[in-house]
C-alpha cells in the first residue's frame, strides 16, 4: 500500500494517513484509496451506514477528479467540527471547480452560528476569488470587529489577509477599522498597502 501511496497526490496521502486509524486499515480502506471506478466511489456516498471516513475518502477523490456528484458531501465536510476534514474538503472543492462552490463557501463563512468553523471557508473564498468572495469576507470581518473581545480573531485575520490578497478597494473601510485591533494591525496595514 505504501508504494501505491507514493504515486498519489500529497493531499490524498495526508488524508490517507490521517484516516488510517479511524478506518482500522483493512481492505475496504485500501480499496477506496486506489480504485479508479468512480461509480464505486459514488456508491459510498449514497449507500446507508457507510462510515464517515469512507465517505470522506470517496468525496475527496471524486472532487479532485472533477466529479460534481461529490459536491454536497464536500460542502458538509467543509462545515465539519474537525479542522482537518475541513481542509481536505476545501482542497477537493477548489479542484472540483463547481460553480456552486463560492456561494456555499460564502454561506458557511457568514453563518454567525458556525463562526467557530469559518476559518477554512474564509480561506477557500480567498483561493476561489469569486464574485462572492470579497462581500463575504467584508461581512465576516466587520462582524468580528464589532464584537468586543471576539474570540475568533484567527477568522478575522484570515479575512484581512484574504482581502489584501484580492486587492479589492471595497475592503478599504473595514481594513482601516481592522488596524485598531492589535492582532490584526500588521496584516491590515499590509492589506491596505496592496489596495493603494
Amino acid at each position: 500500500m505504501d508504494e501505491e501511496l507514493t504515486t498519489m497526490d500529497e493531499e490524498l496521502r495526508s488524508l490517507a494517513h490521517r484516516l488510517r486509524d479511524e478506518a482500522g486499515g483493512g481492505a475496504a480502506y485500501e480499496r477506496l484509496l486506489v480504485t479508479e471506478d468512480r461509480e464505486e466511489l459514488v456508491a459510498v456516498l449514497t449507500e446507508h451506514r457507510r462510515p464517515l471516513w469512507a465517505r470522506e475518502i470517496a468525496a475527496f477523490r471524486l472532487g479532485c477528479a472533477g466529479d460534481r456528484r461529490a459536491f454536497e458531501s464536500l460542502v458538509l465536510l467543509l462545515n465539519h467540527r474537525d479542522p482537518d476534514r475541513c481542509v481536505s474538503a476545501a482542497h477537493a472543492l477548489a479542484r472540483l471547480a463547481d460553480p456552486r462552490t463560492p456561494r456555499a463557501a460564502a454561506a458557511l463563512a457568514t453563518n454567525e452560528l458556525r463562526v467557530a468553523y469559518a476559518l477554512t471557508p474564509v480561506r477557500l473564498l480567498t483561493l476561489l476569488r469569486a464574485p462572492e468572495s470579497v462581500p463575504a469576507l467584508i461581512t465576516v470581518l466587520a462582524r468580528r470587529l464589532a464584537a468586543p473581545g471576539d474570540p475568533h480573531w484567527r477568522v478575522a485575520l484570515a479575512c484581512v489577509e484574504g482581502l489584501g490578497a484580492m486587492g479589492d478597494k471595497r475592503a478599504g473601510d473595514v481594513l482601516s477599522a481592522a488596524r485598531t485591533h492589535p492582532r490584526l494591525t500588521a496584516a491590515a496595514e499590509a492589506a491596505l498597502a496592496r489596495l493603494a
